[in-house]
């Protein structure tokens, strides 16, 4: 089972009945083969349900038996070609993993593996359906970790808690080791978080990394080892998507918990990844990983003194006489100055009249996020108590068409690569909560930005994306940013926390991965580079 990870992520809402819905017809075709041992048609029924479905190898025992059954069955044939040439079109690590459990479905194991390596490429319905497995085969333990850590990341929360306190229930036992328990604790943690309890998240967390701090994530096939630091909270790097977990042999440090002289007890790295890239969720083991990584002997991804560059209010100074980059005025508040004068009169006090944007330092995805036109609506405004704030200038970007529309580019090695545009009628754009999945229209003109995204928003406008990606000078950052009626970048964010994943092969984006491959193909040969390979 892989070691803990926080960087999982997945769609915001749930998906129970849809996995259902889609296994449904599956199961039905299943049984009418047992009823029919002769027959090849609800064999190639079957065999062209899991393909449709995305699952390939397990479509191939039906297909065979289809063929053996009508060997002059056209039908039959055609069925096993679509198979095979499914399986050849594939990752071949993730085949062949997926053709030992179709074909050794008691194999525990490997059941676990693919339940993780489903997760770690946004495929909760596949990873849900591969843990289930592991459970009924008695892996209880490392098959409700995983359970509790997918059901987090598309926010189902009573069942990642549920599956979650199953694991700490066989802490007594002996049936949970360290690992698991630190995953359970993590996602307890998570759900803490996502109800507002920020005690209670500190809490899980402690616990999850007090007893041990680095984990390994062996992969027989990589051909070297990538020592990864991490923060214990949310903002890091999606590693998980970065460098696979099949093909990528990897450390994982908790630095909040390191202690320096673990580093003789460090496995064997050829290179290693500063995945903390969240300033403000480094500032709670800046000193460690500093004292790290001015020994470290290794190439270092994403030096910590860059990260820090991108703080929200730091980031005007940082891209400060980049040409057509508009930085929109950001300040930060402490806990303690909103206590003492309330927030509307601390935002007076900082120079910034509305309409003016307040977010709790370390929110990502808009959560906690309130927008304020008036004073009015600042007073009603009531941020988490304990917690720095940033109050940012709003600038309305809407277009004229009454859409708001955020671009996103991620850096790798300073190069810029479109990622992907978001196109809402909500000022707050996030592409997972735009209605986009059936307007072709937008998915249209995205496909365009992922085509060409100079002629998308204009030579002025790339030049200074182009531009951003230099000065951040970061091996990974992204950046989300609108373009003005002008043609001048309005920058959202720069920093090296923006996820980057495949889309689910049968999901409305998919035909935005040709597009994403480009950026991990870019991120790993980069790492291969340092490694020395």
């Amino acid at each position: 089972m892989a070691s803990p990870s926080s960087t999982r992520s997945g769609p915001a809402g749930g998906w129970g009945g849809e996995a259902a819905s889609a296994s449904r017809p599956i199961e039905a075709l299943r049984a009418a083969c047992a009823r029919s041992p002769n027959s090849a048609r609800p064999r190639i029924d079957l065999a062209r349900a899991l393909l449709k479905a995305n699952r390939a190898a397990e479509a191939v025992v039906p297909a065979e038996q289809a063929v053996a059954i009508a060997p002059g069955l056209r039908a039959a044939i055609e069925a096993r070609e679509a198979v095979m040439a499914a399986l050849q079109a594939g990752d071949p690590d993730l085949v062949a993993l997926e053709l030992t459990c179709a074909l050794e479905p008691l194999n525990i194991e490997a059941q676990l593996a693919l339940g993780d390596a489903y997760a770690a490429l946004d495929r909760p319905h596949d990873a849900e359906r591969h843990f289930k497995s592991a459970l009924s085969l008695g892996r209880a333990s490392d098959a409700n970790a995983g359970l509790s850590m997918l059901y987090l990341a598309v926010g189902r929360l009573d069942a990642a808690e549920h599956h979650a306190q199953a694991v700490l229930a066989g802490e007594d036992r002996g049936v949970a080791d360290d690992t698991l328990i630190a995953m359970a604790c993590q996602t307890l943690a998570g759900v803490c978080t996502a109800r507002g309890d920020v005690e209670g998240a500190a809490r899980h967390l402690d616990r999850a990394y007090a007893r041990q701090s680095l984990y390994r994530q062996p992969a027989a096939a990589s051909p070297f080892t990538t020592l990864v630091l991490l923060t214990r909270s949310q903002g890091n790097i999606s590693y998980q998507s970065l460098l696979p977990p099949l093909r990528f042999d990897r450390a994982v440090w908790y630095m909040e918990h390191a202690r320096l002289e673990q580093i003789a007890d460090l496995p064997p790295h050829a290179v290693v990844l500063n995945a903390i890239g969240d300033p403000d969720a480094a500032l709670a083991s800046q000193d460690v990983v500093d004292a790290f990584v001015a020994q470290c002997e290794r190439p270092v991804l994403n030096d910590p003194a860059r990260v820090r560059a991108t703080f929200r209010h730091r980031l005007a100074e940082t891209l400060a006489g980049i040409d057509d980059v508009i930085v929109p005025v950001t300040v930060r508040l402490s806990a303690d100055e909103i206590a003492d004068r309330g927030l509307t009169d601390a935002v007076a006090e900082a120079g910034i009249e509305p309409p003016l944007l307040v977010r709790p330092v370390g929110s990502h995805g808009g959560v906690g996020l309130f927008r304020a036109e008036d004073e009015a609506a600042l007073r009603a405004i009531v941020p988490p108590a304990g917690l720095d704030a940033y109050i940012t200038r709003f600038h309305d970007t809407r277009s004229a068409d009454g859409f708001y529309r955020k671009y996103r580019v991620i850096f790798v090695d300073r190069r810029a690569f479109p990622y992907h545009l978001a196109i809402g009628r909500h000022w707050m754009v996030h592409h997972q909560s735009t209605d986009m999945a059936g307007d072709a229209g937008r998915i249209a003109e995205e496909l365009g930005f992922l085509r060409d995204p100079a002629a998308a928003i204009g030579a002025r406008a790339m030049a200074a994306v182009q531009a951003i990606g230099q000065r951040l000078d970061l091996d990974y950052a992204g950046l989300d940013f609108a373009v003005t009626a002008g043609g001048q970048v309005l920058v959202f964010e720069a920093n090296a926390t923006m996820l980057t994943h495949l889309e689910p092969p049968d999901g409305a984006f998919a035909v935005k991965n040709p597009f994403i491959q480009p950026i991990l193909d870019a991120f790993q040969a980069r790492l291969a580079a340092l490694a020395g390979l």
